[in-house]
């Protein structure tokens, strides 16, 4: 998710609970074959103990896709972000469903469903697997169509033989106005079943906790469940047994500020708005008593230091005595 699933993000999951894999945000080939390339790559940072992530791409231009695919798969564009030899990503998938009207009235991301865009989607599946040169898997994130539901769609896509195809339950048109339709994911499954059985499918849309996903994908036979929005709601979402619901004022300060402390170590030189953290703060300052104050003077910082010192204070004032 764009300005979400950073650097700095993953590695605070990765202190709660792991998922199996981790995808970056969204990152636009064409501007990383630009001039534009330096302000990109702040999106596909990564640490060592990143060990499981997926860099996902958008754009336009085939050639382009083949370039940076080369790239990653070659390990040059994580030496270039300072990531030692050896450490680089385990993969590669293709944005084929953002919504946003931006990319979409470019011809980009869920444009790519119609019937008219189905050439240039097939030029940037086939250019980004010629870079790739089988070093690491291709998948591809979509939706069930662009107007309507499109099963000829993934009929195209189960006919690249891709490793993984990411299924959100909806169609462009529906944005997030309507629950996820899951009975359509598993039809998908189905097809695949029919005519690419090594190809993975995962379903996406409305998954909350660990265990809604596992029975989702036990109901449709699936590969496996991304959940997205749901971080937003626990972040101990991937554990089996969440403790966020019985996390008390102290325990979320605490996980707020690790973030905001790393985001300060991580972008030293302003790389990232520090109003990216809002929405973060959403997450974490809830739930307790005088939890929508802290959380307004929280939103209101302009520097990480700040809201560090605020919560420091706040925290001071949680520990101290109480006085008759």
């Amino acid at each position: 998710m764009d300005d979400v699933t950073d650097t700095v993000f993953r590695q605070i999951v990765a202190g709660t609970a792991e998922p199996d894999l981790y995808f970056t945000e969204f990152v636009n080939v064409d501007g990383l074959e630009s001039v534009g390339r330096p302000k990109l790559l702040k999106k596909l940072q990564f640490v060592p103990s990143e060990t499981r992530l997926v860099a996902q791409l958008w754009g336009l231009k085939p050639e382009n896709f083949r370039a940076v695919a080369e790239q990653i798969a070659s390990g040059e564009l994580a030496r270039e972000l300072g990531l030692p030899e050896g450490c680089n990503f385990v993969g590669v998938d293709l944005n084929m469903g953002c919504p946003a009207k931006s990319e979409v009235q470019n011809g980009a991301c869920s444009a790519l469903i119609k019937l008219e865009n189905r050439d240039l989607a097939s030029d940037i599946i086939e250019a980004t697997r010629a870079g790739l040169a089988g070093r690491l898997p291709l998948s591809v994130k979509t939706r069930l169509g662009f107007s309507e539901v499109d099963m000829t769609w993934f009929e195209f896509l189960l006919g690249k033989q891709l490793d993984m195809i990411t299924v959100h339950g909806r169609t462009r048109k529906e944005m997030s106005k309507v629950p996820a339709h899951w009975d359509l994911i598993g039809e998908v499954r189905q097809l695949r079943d029919r005519i690419a059985p090594n190809t993975l499918i995962v379903g996406n849309g409305d998954v909350m906790t660990r265990e809604q996903g596992e029975a989702l994908a036990t109901e449709y036979g699936l590969d496996g469940i991304m959940i997205g929005r749901g971080i937003f709601q626990d972040p101990y979402i991937f554990a089996k047994d969440s403790p966020w619901p019985q996390q008390i004022a102290e325990s979320r300060i605490k996980l707020y500020r690790r973030q905001v402390q790393l985001f300060a170590d991580t972008w030293r030189n302003g790389e990232r708005s520090v109003f990216t953290l809002n929405r973060f703060c959403k997450v974490y300052i809830n739930g307790f008593d005088g939890a929508k104050e802290l959380r307004e003077h929280l939103m209101q910082c302009t520097t990480p230091q700040d809201s560090i010192a605020l919560m420091d204070n706040y925290l001071s004032a949680l520990a101290a005595p109480a006085t008759t």
